[in-house]
């Protein structure tokens, strides 16, 4: 098993369809079969399910693309720390983010290692939370966030950030005559959610506020980036929630945000790490990020803007 029969298998198990991941890979698909059929014979199963209408991942299928992603994971990593010691960088420290999380927030604390030690160089890397988590443990990650508290044993999740939630709603819309959207108000109208399974700290700490409600939310769609949802409000499909901290970042003239008429509507961001420091670079890095919080977002108060 080697790199070259990794790398096909992963395209087609993201593709679904051999025809579409052999012009990923600038190869026919005649040899990107054989090349899956000679990795299904060495480890002795079977990876895919092809019909005349459909390619699907087997079970052992699913646990070998999880497991090939982290092993290209780590390469890059591996490759990434080579070139800042070849740059002059002393060390470098791997930081994953989740959930969407962390980003207005992140942007000084980053300038500040920058500023401060800058023969370190910090990586951010984007995964879902599972994926972060694996990582900590097995040190592909040094540090990460997410809005998830939900970490397991062996990782240390303390909470750093609050940022306010506001409703993204579309002009000449009916919840504007709120200043401040009532819950029961809100599930009166269709809602457009980040995706659980991406977003999977931010989806629960979400319903978990939608659960205050005595109405089944209308989820109208799931999304996988915020800039999806606002699209989808702006267009009229539902409302969605946005963050006080995106609203100061972006300019939407079509939607207008509002905050929820709800005590402690906000999302929280978890600092994630392992519950041993592992070198004083990390020790660092955690300690910039603690000494930020106090400049967090403030509370949500007379929120009332086109975003």
């Amino acid at each position: 098993m080697d790199l070259r029969h990794l790398r096909c298998f992963l395209v087609v198990a993201e593709e679904l369809h051999f025809t579409r991941a052999a012009k990923r890979l600038h190869i026919e698909p005649s040899p990107l079969s054989r090349t899956i059929k000679e990795l299904e014979t060495e480890l002795g199963v079977v990876l895919l399910k092809r019909d005349r209408h459909s390619t699907r991942l087997t079970h052992p299928g699913k646990v070998l693309m999880q497991e090939v992603k982290h092993v290209f994971m780590a390469l890059e990593h591996a490759k990434q720390s080579v070139m800042a010691a070849a740059s002059g960088y002393r060390s470098t420290l791997r930081i994953a983010l989740s959930d969407g999380a962390a980003l207005p927030q992140l942007a000084p604390v980053l300038a500040r290692c920058r500023e401060e030690v800058p023969d370190v160089d910090v990586r951010i890397t984007e995964v879902p939370l599972s994926t972060q988590l694996r990582g900590l443990r097995d040190n592909t990650f040094d540090a990460g966030f997410s809005r998830s508290a939900d970490v397991g044993d062996s990782i240390i999740a303390r909470p750093v950030w609050s940022d306010p939630l506001v409703i993204a709603v579309p002009i000449r819309h009916p919840l504007l005559v709120h200043a401040e959207i009532p819950l029961s108000e809100l599930l009166r109208h269709p809602l457009v959610l980040c995706h659980p399974e991406i977003y999977t700290g931010c989806s629960h700490q979400l319903n978990q506020i939608l659960r205050r409600g005595d109405t089944e939310p209308m989820v109208i769609e799931h999304v996988t980036s915020m800039d999806m949802m606002l699209a989808l409000v702006a267009a009229g499909y539902g409302v969605g929630f946005t963050t006080l901290s995106h609203v100061a970042m972006g300019q939407y003239p079509d939607i207008v945000a509002r905050p929820l008429d709800i005590e402690d509507s906000a999302l929280i961001t978890y600092l994630l790490r392992p519950d041993t420091m592992q070198s004083s670079q990390l020790e660092g890095f955690v300690a910039r990020v603690l000494n930020s919080v106090e400049d967090s977002v403030p509370l949500v108060s007379g929120v009332n803007r086109s975003l």
